[in-house]
């Protein structure tokens, strides 16, 4: 199976992974080194998460969730 997983490499050639990755054996890996440079790449994962957070902007998993916060 192939994954492709963000990562930034860093000026002195350090690769770092956006996200988690199973560890545990040793895998063959490929780099795509693009063009442009990492802006902001705190504020990309969040837009590229907004769909799928966007069910938290609903009353009704408010109401489902309300139980569960501190101090009720």
């Amino acid at each position: 199976m192939h994954r492709t997983i963000e990562g930034v490499m860093e000026a002195d050639g350090t690769v770092r992974l956006l996200e988690p990755v199973e560890g545990g054996r040793v895998r063959r890996v490929l780099i795509t080194l693009l063009d442009e440079a990492p802006d902001d790449v705190a504020g990309d994962m969040a837009l590229l998460s907004e769909g799928a957070l966007s069910d938290w902007l609903l009353r009704e998993e408010e109401d489902a969730w309300r139980d569960l916060k501190p101090g009720r």
